[in-house]
């Protein structure tokens, strides 16, 4: 999904309830065209970027794809970083210029490694009558940021307790492991809780956590948590407790280690200088032309017809880095 909208500095976080614990709120970004499909955004934000290597947090609907025209995102450039789409409800195609041609559906991660440099496009399909997921990024590492393009497709049986179910996408939670690899440790999964239910979640004390919660309300390590938030959890914790009250829950948890790396972030690029995001920009401008989109770092997304999306101007202040 191109970041067409992003003023995280704008944004402010909520006050923490219980100490320790920090509750992110979104704000409504457009993303673009007249009848804009509009997103909430819970990261990044002016006091943190990021939540181990997640770097960015989207999430939308349920929307009527009568009234909001669905997702239209025509191709757009991605340096530095992985795209991990997840739905609720819907379905979106994807094509970008590695070659691949997929659709994401309800239940099934599609991760998309931008590397070095990818374009891609994401169109709802035109049975999709109502669309509802989330759009994540991660951060790759400094060792892993000039790699080839990729992607990655996994379809995750779900895993059920005691008034829970659960889908894990990516990384090990709740005894299952995701297969997708990634450049660094991470956590993704989708929970169900039904109505009065406590899930003390084991995890990683090194790690830092977020959840985004899609529906109901949740307590998360005893604060609470309502929909469209993001509730950080720092590292130490060994056991985040879960408890949902008297409606059903559906939420996201996403994990990591601290990233440990300063990044500069800017539209859909991931980079480490100032300069660095202006040579992008400049790459991509370059591939755009009046007969279309031609090939360069960016490539041209398989079979794409719609024309490209062109950068943003750059601000006239130096980009900042982010940690």
């Amino acid at each position: 999904m191109s970041n067409l909208e992003d003023r995280p500095e704008e944004v402010t976080a909520g006050p923490a309830v219980t100490p320790g614990v920090e509750i992110m709120t979104p704000r409504d970004v457009p993303l673009g065209g007249p009848r804009a499909m509009r997103v909430r955004r819970t990261l990044p934000q002016r006091q943190r970027s990021l939540v181990g290597a997640w770097c960015f947090v989207d999430h939308y609907g349920p929307d009527d794809v009568g009234d909001t025209g669905g997702m239209r995102v025509a191709p757009h450039p991605h340096t530095g970083l992985q795209t991990v789409s997840w739905l609720f409800t819907g379905e979106v195609e994807h094509r970008d210029s590695a070659g691949h041609h997929a659709m994401v559906r309800p239940g099934e991660v599609n991760l998309m490694t931008a590397g070095r440099g990818i374009s891609h496009s994401e169109v709802s399909t035109s049975s999709t009558t109502t669309l509802h997921g989330a759009q994540l990024w991660v951060a790759l590492p400094d060792s892993h940021r000039d790699t080839a393009p990729r992607f990655d497709h996994h379809a995750p049986a779900p895993v059920t307790g005691e008034g829970w179910e659960a889908r894990v996408f990516l990384g090990s939670l709740l005894g299952d492991t995701s297969p997708v690899p990634t450049a660094t440790p991470l956590v993704g999964a989708e929970l169900r809780l039904a109505p009065g239910t406590t899930l003390p979640l084991s995890v990683d004390p090194a790690h830092e956590h977020g959840v985004l919660v899609d529906a109901g309300v949740v307590g998360v390590a005893g604060t609470d948590a309502k929909p469209a938030d993001l509730a950080y959890v720092p590292p130490g914790r060994s056991t985040v407790t879960l408890t949902s009250y008297d409606e059903p829950v559906r939420l996201l948890v996403l994990g990591g280690p601290p990233f440990g790396e300063p990044i500069v972030m800017w539209w859909n690029f991931v980079g480490r200088s100032h300069e660095e995001i202006v040579g992008f920009r400049a790459e991509w401008q370059q591939q755009i032309t009046d007969a279309g989109l031609v090939d360069g770092r960016f490539g041209v997304p398989v079979g794409e017809r719609l024309p490209p999306i062109p950068a943003p101007p750059l601000p006239n202040a130096r980009l900042k880095e982010r940690r």
